[in-house]
């Protein structure tokens, strides 16, 4: 059993990895024997599978509302194909493309759409992906804080990937016209790491380098070049 994977100090940065299901079985039944013990723990794993299952979710995406209609509305318009003889394994090939081919007349006016839904869907399993490099690095460090207000944040960092992952919970949703940027304090300055609505885990936009903290602050929509106010929460980065 590793010393630096599952000693108690280091069972707190085994959530993510536990959630995805990254661990070795003595890494998972040590975390099981300490998530009976740590109310914490037992929420982070919560919050990191949520996340997990709505950015897996996202890769396969539903049509947007009103395309189902404009499909519809223009079956009457197109002329039926005569029938061919085909062998099966042609027919079951050829028989969706074609089906979709004739429906889909005016495919400009839905082009845009459909290029949209590909491009969140990339987005979603990209975003999975990241963040299960992070939560599952060997050497993932994570520290926990808490605001006056009740929200929490966890911070999970993987210096040999110099990447780093926040997991807000208990943030209110963002108000309209505002949103969460993340920022990484590095020296004197802040410097821009995403934006997140609420609630939720993101894997930092900019590598760690030399910083020594991950904040948090509410700004415009689209986020700001520098933080506007003071961090609403500032936690500092496991090493």
């Amino acid at each position: 059993m590793s010393r630096t994977r599952t000693g108690t100090e280091q069972l707190h940065s085994l959530s993510g990895a536990y959630a995805l299901n990254a661990l070795d079985r003595a890494e998972r039944d040590a975390f099981e024997r300490h998530l009976e013990q740590c109310p914490q723990c037992a929420q982070d794993v919560r919050e990191f599978a949520a996340t997990a299952a709505r950015l897996g979710a996202g890769v396969a995406l539903p049509a947007p509302p009103g395309m189902r209609a404009a499909v519809l509305g223009r079956i009457d318009g197109v002329r039926q194909l005569p029938p061919a003889r085909r062998g099966i394994a042609t027919l079951r090939r050829r028989a969706l493309p074609l089906a979709l081919a004739a429906c889909l007349t005016g495919v400009l006016a839905l082009g845009g759409t459909a290029v949209w839904e590909h491009q969140r869907a990339r987005q979603s399993a990209e975003a999975l992906q990241d963040l299960t490099a992070v939560l599952a690095a060997p050497d993932a460090r994570t520290v926990i804080r808490r605001s006056a207000s009740g929200a929490t944040a966890t911070v999970v960092a993987s210096p040999s990937r110099d990447r780093a992952a926040f997991l807000g919970s208990g943030l209110p949703t963002a108000p309209e016209g505002r949103t969460y940027q993340l920022w990484l304090a590095d020296g004197g300055t802040m410097r821009p790491a995403g934006l997140m609505s609420g609630d939720g885990a993101s894997v930092l936009t900019a590598p760690i380098g030399r910083a020594t903290a991950v904040g948090l602050t509410l700004e415009p929509t689209g986020g700001s070049p520098a933080p506007t106010g003071p961090p609403l929460l500032l936690v500092p980065l496991p090493h």
